[in-house]
């Protein structure tokens, strides 16, 4: 398993990883700009890309993971985890992140790397908060 940069070359390979999960390439754009700022990390496995990353430091001037996707077939495995480990370093004093309140297993993931619940907002996706995860690097 190897976790790095994303570059141009791996740009197909991303969109169709995401467009597998959300059945649409309608993020193509995001993840080409993504790649090109240096905030996509991939997570590559016999010459796969089986999960990817994209951040950003546009949140009140913090690190915010924006996006973590990970091929179903190749999840439980610590794709996740270790993508979010690797962003750690580009972090100051805190890295944000958020996921819905019905995806238990995100939660779990956070909560086994030391992030701890931020807040919540309301009205992003009906009746399924988002809840705001922190994690306080040293």
């Amino acid at each position: 398993m190897e976790i790095r940069n994303a570059d141009l070359n791996d740009c197909e390979s991303v969109v169709i990883l995401d467009s597998q999960i959300i059945e649409s390439r309608m993020r193509e754009n995001q993840i080409k700009l993504s790649i090109k700022e240096n905030r996509c990390i991939v997570c590559e496995l016999n010459g796969s890309i089986v999960g990817f990353m994209i951040f950003h430091k546009f949140f009140f001037g913090h690190l915010f993971i924006d996006l973590i996707i990970v091929s179903p077939n190749m999840r439980r495995l610590g794709i996740a985890k270790n993508l979010m480990k690797y962003v750690e370093v580009f972090s100051e004093k805190k890295l944000f992140s958020s996921t819905n309140r019905s995806n238990i297993q995100m939660q779990k993931v956070f909560q086994s790397l030391g992030y701890i619940e931020s807040g919540f907002i309301d009205n992003l996706d009906e009746g399924d908060p988002e809840i705001i995860y922190v994690k306080l690097i040293d």
